[in-house]
């Protein structure tokens, strides 16, 4: 096989993986496994003879190691699906070669514009390649520019038997983008010591540290009566909880907030007059940030409940995630040899932090500590998401290093 990574991506990104958040089952649509079934096909073309799709839609395969060296087992890692806030049907993914800079206004759909202004890595990009969508669909390049990173970097592994390296799993998920990237994943087949998520943004960048993040689900039950005999008792709950909704603080939302700042978020709203339903989700970097804004949440709900009496609620916190630095700081030659490999493959590595989660953040937890490097992708989850044939073979030449600098420092 001789395909580059952009040949693997374009392949790639015309299959609908699209997950779906109402669905209960393990994938929650089975089209992933449409993509898995050809990368199995692909990697054991390769090479890789144990590849193989199991019954949850993980995809599992191992680069044996070619060194005397007893070298720490590590695990690269993207995800199948895509997310469901833009569709992924027929995706037509378009080459802005040579790009001369400007914006790029998409084929499909003229409204559909990607501006300097709103995406300023594109200066960096002057006379690189550009994928885009024509604007009808999202690209894909999360993650699927990691998985064709990480297949064509398998493929050269095991081309090259001159480089040398350690056991390498690979693992490609389900479901991430819904949050239940891991639910089912077999860590004791899987036998990794530590991993690291294809599935960042801008060339050289690695991040070791995502939100804590929690869901909050509050339901009201309100004093329901006849409108026309209601004076003095109704109690709407639809009211109710737009009167909470009107009492969160401006200055701790998403569009109010960035760098290390947590918030608080509502991203559902469901209810009648009798009952009804908020559903949030509050991100922090810090544990006691996190229980902070809960506590004041619950205050909030409390004041505007003082108002009806006939009233009651419930509040609900569920944990989602938490901030995987405090696994990754015990272990810190997972980074430290992730930044060598970017320095190598011929970027300044540059160490930041996610606002919001990967698979890697609960990996961490579940005993696979799990850092996140870059896949090169941009405008994620929306129709002008872009990415540069450059940046993704920047990102092979990442994993190549990264497997040679675990071997050497064994």
């Amino acid at each position: 096989m001789t395909d580059t990574v952009l040949d693997r991506f374009l392949r790639y990104v015309v299959i609908d993986t699209q997950s779906d958040p109402a669905s209960s089952t393990q994938p929650s649509t089975i089209k992933q496994k449409d993509l898995g079934r050809l990368l199995v096909n692909e990697l054991l073309a390769i090479g890789l003879s144990d590849a193989h799709l199991d019954e949850h839609g993980y995809v599992y395969a191992t680069v044996p190691s070619n060194s005397d060296k007893a070298v720490p087992v590590i695990c690269f890692c993207s995800h199948m699906d895509t997310a469901p806030d833009f569709t992924g049907t027929n995706v037509k993914p378009q080459i802005v070669r040579d790009y001369g800079g400007g914006d790029i206004q998409l084929s499909g759909d003229k409204k559909q514009v990607i501006r300097v202004s709103e995406n300023p890595a594109l200066n960096d990009q002057i006379g690189n390649d550009i994928v885009t969508t024509d604007g009808t669909t999202l690209l894909g390049a999360d993650d699927k520019a990691g998985i064709a990173e990480i297949m064509t970097a398998a493929q050269i592994l095991m081309d090259n038997p001159d480089i040398k390296h350690g056991t390498i799993k690979l693992l490609f998920t389900p479901d991430e983008e819904i949050g239940r990237g891991v639910d089912k994943v077999d860590l004791t087949k899987l036998g990794a010591q530590f991993a690291y998520t294809m599935d960042g943004e801008t060339a050289g960048h690695i991040e070791d540290e995502t939100f804590s993040a929690d869901g909050v689900e509050i339901a009201i039950e309100g004093v329901a009566i006849h409108p026309g005999f209601a004076k003095g008792k109704m109690e709407n709950a639809i009211k109710i909880a737009g009167a909470i909704i009107d009492r969160l603080p401006k200055n701790v939302a998403p569009e109010t907030t960035e760098g290390r700042e947590g918030f608080v978020h509502p991203t559902g709203l469901t209810g009648s007059m009798e009952k009804a339903a908020i559903s949030l989700i509050v991100r922090d970097f810090e544990e006691a940030g996190l229980t902070d804004k809960e506590k004041r949440l619950e205050a909030l709900v409390q004041d505007v409940m003082a108002d009806f009496p006939g009233s009651s609620y419930t509040f609900i916190v569920k944990q989602q995630y938490r901030n995987m630095k405090v696994v990754l700081d015990r272990h810190p030659q997972i980074v430290d040899n992730a930044i060598e490999a970017i320095r190598r493959a011929g970027m300044p590595p540059v160490r930041g932090s996610i606002r919001g989660g990967t698979d890697g953040s609960r990996l961490s937890f579940m005993g696979l500590p799990c850092p996140n490097i870059f896949a090169g992708g941009h405008a994620f989850h929306s129709p002008r998401e872009w990415i540069s044939r450059q940046d993704m073979d920047k990102a092979v030449a990442t994993l190549v290093e990264l497997a040679k600098v675990w071997e050497e420092r064994a």
